[in-house]
Formats: C-alpha cells, sequence, structure tokens
C-alpha cells in the first residue's frame, strides 16, 4: 500500500484568498506547487506570453542567430536533423518551418530508431555530406555528439547544437566535474553549467521554438511572427509528451498552446483530434500526453518518425486524415505489443527472483526494442523502483530506463558508463546500447551502488488538503480549473477524508471495470464516489478488513464499511448536465 503524506507548507491563506480571489483550499493547493511569494501566484494564475523568458537569455543564442542568418543570405542548404519522439518530431517542425518562413534552403532528417539510434551518427553526417549540405542544425540531441560534430567539421559543414538533454562530463581525480561540450559553433542547451537561463527544465521544442522567436526578434520578418502562433501548439505537445514539469514558463506556454489548440489549422493536428474522437473545445493536456502523442510516437516506434513530421506538414485535410488514420491504427497495435512485452517483464522478474534488487535490469531480446520506454514505465510504476528494459538490437542491445524520486538515472549511469557503447538522458529517464555479454555486469554495479533504501520504494500520496466531501462544492471545483493544466509538476490536487461510510455500490462500464458508490460523512451528508481504479484490488482489500462476503454487500446495499479515501473533486458533463464529481484514488 501506499504511504500517505500530509502537505504542511506554510502561507497566510487567507491573505492569498482575498487578493487573488479565491477559496483558503485552493491558496493552500497553490503553496503546494512551490509558490511562495504573490509574484509567483498572479503569474502562475494569470501569467502571459510576456511572462516566458527572452531567447536571449539562453547561452550561444546570439552566436547561433548569426550563423544561421549568414548561411541563409550565402545560400547554404542547412538540414535540421531531430529524433524520432515527439519532441524531436515537434522540434524538427518548429524548425524546418521557421527557417524556410525566413528563405532558408532547408530540410529535414529524423533518424531511425532501428537503422540510426537517437541523436547524430557517422552515417548521418556522411549523407549530408553527400547531398551538399553546408550546415546541420540538431534538435533534441546534439549534446553528446561530439566525434560526429568533429567529423562533420572536417567535412567544412558548420553545426549548429539545440538541446535540453544532460551535458556529458567526466569527473577528475580531485572530485571537480568537467562537462564535455561538443566543438560545434553554438551550443543551445539550458543544462550547460555556463547557460544562465532561468528556467533549465524546458525540453526541445522550446529550445526550437525558443531559437526561431529570436530570428524572428533579429529580422523583424511579419511572416515568422505570425507563424510562431501555430508554433506555440508543436511546444505545448513537445512540452507535455516529453514529461516536463508544468512549472514556470513551461505552465504558460502549455496553456497558451492548448488554447490555439483548440482552433488549430494545422490540418495534420486537426486530423488527429478528430480520428481520435476528442471533441476540440475540451482538448487538454492529458490529451496531448495520452491520446495525440502516442500517435505520434508509434511510427518512431513501429515505422518511421518521418510520417509523423509528413503529417505535421500535410497540406490538405485529404491527406492529413488518411496519414492520421494510419497513424492511430500504428498506435493501436502498439497497445497490444505494449501489454504483451508488459506481462514478459513481469515473468522475467519472477523467473530471476529479483527480490533484493533496488535497480530492476530486466532482458527482454524478443521485445521490439522500440517499446523499451513504454515497458520500463509500467514496470515502475507498478514496483516504485528504477526499471531499465534491456531489448536485443542489430548491433548489441538497446534499452531504455525510467526512474523514481532521489534516484538521478543519468549520474548512475555515469558511474558506470564502462559498459555502453552509447549513453545519454536525464534524472528520471535514460537510453542506452550495450553489449549484451555485460548485461550481468552492468545489473551487479548499479544495484552496489545504489544508495535506496527500502522506505524510497513504498509509493508516496502527497494530500494537499484534508476535506470533508460536504466542504468539496462547486465553488472550489470552478476554483481547481484555475490550476490547470494539470500534469507532471502540477498534478491535479488531492484531498481526503477519514470514516468515510460506504454504503452501496453500482459497477459501471461496459466492462464493468468502474464504478459509483454511495457514501456518508462522519456529519451524515451523502454523496456519489466514482472509482476507475482496480476494482479487484478494492474487493479483496474490503475481504481482507471486514471479511468475506463484503464485496458483495456492498454492491448489493447493505454496505457500512468505514474507509479513509483521497479523492480529486472536479466537474463532469454527461448529455448536457454538469455535476461535481468527487473520484476516489486511494483508501485505507
Amino acid at each position: 500500500m501506499e504511504k500517505w503524506y500530509v502537505a504542511a507548507k506554510k502561507a497566510d491563506f487567507n491573505e492569498w484568498a482575498e487578493e487573488f480571489h479565491i477559496s483558503p483550499v485552493v491558496a493552500r493547493v497553490l503553496r503546494n506547487r512551490d509558490l511562495t511569494e504573490k509574484d509567483q501566484v498572479r503569474r502562475f494564475l494569470y501569467g502571459k506570453l510576456e511572462d516566458c523568458y527572452s531567447p536571449w537569455r539562453l547561452k550561444d543564442m546570439d552566436r547561433a542567430v548569426e550563423q544561421i542568418l549568414a548561411a541563409i543570405d550565402e545560400g547554404i542548404r542547412i538540414r535540421v536533423i531531430g529524433d524520432y519522439d515527439v519532441d524531436g518530431v515537434c522540434a524538427s517542425y518548429i524548425l524546418t518551418k521557421g527557417l524556410g518562413i525566413l528563405g532558408a534552403k532547408v530540410d529535414t532528417a529524423i533518424p531511425h530508431r532501428i537503422h540510426d539510434g537517437y541523436g547524430l551518427n557517422d552515417n548521418l553526417i556522411e549523407i549530408a555530406r553527400q547531398d551538399g549540405i553546408g550546415m546541420i542544425v540538431t534538435c533534441d540531441n546534439g549534446i553528446a555528439a561530439a566525434p560526429q560534430i568533429a567529423l562533420a567539421n572536417s567535412y567544412g559543414i558548420r553545426v549548429i547544437v539545440t538541446d535540453h538533454h544532460e551535458v556529458p562530463f567526466v569527473t577528475e581525480q580531485d572530485g571537480v566535474r568537467r562537462e564535455q561540450l561538443p566543438p560545434a559553433l553554438a551550443v543551445i542547451d539550458p543544462k550547460q553549467e555556463q547557460c544562465r537561463y532561468p528556467f533549465p527544465g524546458i525540453c526541445g521544442g522550446t529550445v526550437a521554438y525558443k531559437l526561431i522567436a529570436a530570428l524572428a526578434e533579429k529580422t523583424g520578418d511579419g511572416n515568422l511572427r505570425e507563424a510562431m502562433e501555430e508554433l506555440l501548439e508543436f511546444v505545448a505537445l513537445s512540452t507535455v509528451c516529453d514529461v516536463m514539469e508544468l512549472k514556470n514558463e513551461n505552465r504558460i506556454l502549455v496553456k497558451e498552446g492548448l488554447r490555439r489548440l483548440k482552433n488549430t489549422r494545422n490540418q495534420g493536428l486537426k486530423a488527429l483530434i478528430e480520428v481520435n474522437g476528442i471533441e476540440p473545445e475540451r482538448l487538454s493536456a492529458y490529451h496531448l500526453g495520452f491520446v495525440i502523442g502516442p500517435c505520434l510516437n508509434a511510427t518512431g516506434r513501429l515505422d518511421t518518425a518521418k510520417r509523423a513530421l509528413e503529417l505535421l506538414q500535410s497540406a490538405t485535410k485529404t491527406e492529413a486524415m488518411s496519414a492520421a488514420r494510419e497513424l492511430k491504427e500504428l498506435n493501436d497495435s502498439r497497445k497490444n505489443l505494449t501489454l504483451q512485452g508488459v506481462e514478459q517483464a513481469e515473468s522475467f522478474l519472477l523467473e530471476h527472483h529479483m527480490e533484493q534488487d533496488k535497480v530492476l535490469v530486466i532482458f527482454l531480446p524478443e521485445v521490439h526494442e522500440s517499446l523499451a520506454g513504454i515497458i520500463a514505465g509500467r514496470i515502475r510504476e507498478k514496483y516504485c523502483h528504477p526499471v531499465f528494459i534491456l531489448t536485443r538490437g542489430e548491433e548489441g542491445v538497446k534499452g531504455s530506463g525510467r526512474s523514481v524520486e532521489g534516484y538521478h538515472m543519468y549520474e548512475a549511469m555515469t558511474q558506470v558508463k564502462q559498459y555502453f557503447t552509447k549513453f545519454g538522458g536525464h534524472a528520471m529517464a535514460a537510453g542506452l546500447s550495450m553489449k549484451e555479454g555485460d548485461i550481468g555486469d552492468f545489473r551487479r554495479d548499479l544495484n552496489a551502488n545504489c544508495r535506496l533504501g527500502p522506505e524510497d520504494f513504498i509509493p508516496k500520496v502527497h494530500i494537499d488538503v484534508p476535506m470533508p466531501l460536504e466542504y468539496a462544492d462547486g465553488k472550489i471545483a470552478d476554483e481547481l480549473e484555475l490550476l490547470e493544466p494539470f500534469g507532471v509538476g502540477n498534478p491535479k490536487p488531492l484531498f481526503a477524508q477519514k470514516n468515510l461510510r460506504f454504503l452501496s455500490g453500482y459497477k459501471m462500464g461496459a466492462n464493468k471495470t468502474c464504478a459509483r458508490y454511495r457514501v456518508q460523512t462522519e456529519s451524515g451528508a451523502q454523496k456519489r464516489l466514482v472509482f476507475f481504479g482496480n476494482l479487484e484490488r478494492f474487493a479483496t482489500f474490503l475481504e481482507e478488513k471486514y471479511g468475506p462476503g463484503s464485496e458483495a454487500a456492498l454492491y448489493e446495499g447493505r454496505g457500512d464499511f468505514s474507509l479513509s479515501v483521497v479523492y480529486q473533486l472536479g466537474k463532469n458533463t454527461y448529455r448536457g448536465k454538469t455535476e461535481i464529481q468527487y473520484v476516489m484514488q486511494y483508501y485505507s
């Protein structure tokens, strides 16, 4: 079971409530998002694009703009090289469209996940040379491609790096870390030590957008300034799909991008929204991360990400709808393969007796390598351990990792980098290539170095405010909408109530996989509580706590079971009728 914590951060909640016309309850939620000053609260609630940071604060931005404009003036062919995930595809779209508007002779190359792997490689550089490319602009990659950029330099190809990943480093004998930057004309990456950008937690799409924004400002080009509106939609998509924290300017960019996406003029995005049955006015960060994003990702996983880029560049609705349907079919296939992969991963854990491992290293040779990251995420969620899923590729082993709070995955990998032929990533996610014969030693050393304790493997539930259901009214539900978009770094608020009596229940849905319960608070108020979680697990809990027959009694209307509940508050509209909805998330 999870361990519950009630947030206890202090502030003058009544003063915040009065100044911003919100309830003290919502003021507490805002404080729990690490806001301490009124200006931060104001920016969180009402921030606009003008509150975002100037692109010129990114290190090397001035140099990149100068070099790109010189290349355009000289008529040099420019190639944008991105990545095969949503962030890489969107960043490629942003740069290619922006540079094209300025008159650049620009095209795009996106590595093939299987044949090329992540980021720049020698083959891509060789192809660029053969094609007469004079400048390469990377996006969502390049920071760890020093040898490849040196090769490009030897051919006289100019290179600009735009990235957001961790900068490779070596630790000297005296313990000092020294960055290893690639030999590019300009390196734009907010993770650089010498970069003074106020908020380094932006994605590759945002870095690309900042570069185009700087070019628009420098040139004063009206068409490019107009295009920035559409490009903002791709920034929102990139940010959510690359699981960036929805804090600081990320929150503003996603909020503004979503507002524009609801009326997007991009044929590809319109088609994806339509084939997935999304009502444009109800489009949310959830749809970006769990519906639209996976469709775009599916091409890079099971085919080629060029198809996703081509969809976004569609000129007509007919062309876009055809491509969108194909992407949706690919994603449906990916879902089935993922379920099979998760089952294989769980079998591997049992067969190899990994109960004592702090870091789970799971080798699934027959699983498609493109699914490793998704499977790692599912296993991480279930077991609350850092996870690496390794698969057999064309050349050795490839893998993806997903981490937990308190375990910096990239730094942990740096301690055992002798096992990798290639690696990179963030604190919470990473990718790698290695030799199959090194898997056992890799698993051993990772676990030997890991300093996580038993408490780190217990899922933590952070409750914003203990609040009886009868206090969670429509006014608070309306105010909570001000906190959207929700996501990583800004989760949907959690409330809790003790001693909630479950009186009756009703299973809903075509497959009876969710339920609605009639509950009673300590003051005697009766409410309806919805649950979309695991009903079998809930039934087992009831039987263990209250004895055999408890589940049957509840659904027959004979329940009288007192539980503590963590819930979310929202509003649900069904058949034109809107009502307050309480959604149970956890119970004890």
